[in-house]
């Protein structure tokens, strides 16, 4: 088990966003978290990765607890997310983007960056060079030297999650990287989901996009006014009479 949540609540003042949730991820998979706008989903991952400290409940990963900890200390660890907003850094360079990743697994410091030391030199070199592995990964090794904000709204998707993927993580978490895509981008995306699990990473992914997620995803939950509705399958979780009742507001 890569990732353990168990009874997570999280509260703001009387607003209860999660209510008593648990999670299983497993190692090698590709789970999802689905349900209808303002469910809680994007709250849940901001307390496993660190951006809130939950109310009560506990979250192990890699067989520690991680709940309480800051997002770079959980980075460290193993695990990397991207957002729904994109958030790159528009004037800088495609592969520069990529680097900003492996930034918390950088050892050369202060110093060693300043006087250009052959420690920070052979480190940088590295980067350079597995950055543009990755971005060889996604097809995008051609536009390395070119500004982030140049590319198309498919291309920058694809680019923020390689800087996920630059701090080395076990899991990744992908908040709804299908928004806005088209069809044709969609289905480069599932191909790109599908290596980054041969590639040794697993992935918990929000998306709006059933169609894609019954697709892709090995096991599913679904959230609802904050608390757990229902989890399995693709096929269980699609033929679930409460979830059908969540998204179309009514009875089957």
């Amino acid at each position: 088990m890569l990732l353990q949540v168990d009874h997570l609540t999280l509260k703001f003042g009387g607003l209860v966003a999660n209510n008593d949730v648990s999670m299983r991820v497993e190692e090698g998979k590709i789970t999802g978290l689905i349900g209808p706008n303002g469910a809680g989903k994007t709250t849940f991952f901001n307390s496993i990765s660190g951006v809130y400290k939950p109310t009560s409940g506990t979250i192990t990963f890699l067989g520690k607890r991680i709940d309480g900890l800051q997002p770079y200390q959980i980075n460290q660890m193993g695990m990397s997310r991207t957002y729904q907003v994109i958030n790159l850094f528009r004037k800088m360079t495609v592969v520069e983007n990529v680097m900003v990743g492996m930034h918390p697994h950088m050892k050369q410091g202060f110093f060693a960056s300043a006087f250009k030391t052959k420690a920070e030199r052979r480190e940088e070199k590295e980067c350079y060079e597995r950055a543009y592995d990755l971005l060889d990964f996604v097809g995008l090794k051609h536009r390395a030297f070119e500004e982030a904000g140049s590319l198309s709204y498919g291309q920058q998707r694809h680019l923020e999650i390689v800087r996920g993927l630059a701090s080395d993580p076990k899991l990744i978490l992908l908040d709804e990287p299908a928004a806005g895509m088209n069809s044709k981008e969609k289905e480069e995306l599932k191909a790109l989901l599908g290596r980054i699990i041969d590639r040794g990473v697993s992935i918990l992914i929000i998306e709006h996009d059933m169609k894609l997620m019954m697709g892709v995803a090995d096991y599913l939950y679904v959230l609802n006014y904050g608390k757990l509705l229902a989890e399995g399958t693709a096929s269980e979780v699609q033929s679930n009479p409460e979830v059908i009742k969540a998204y179309l507001g009514g009875d089957e």
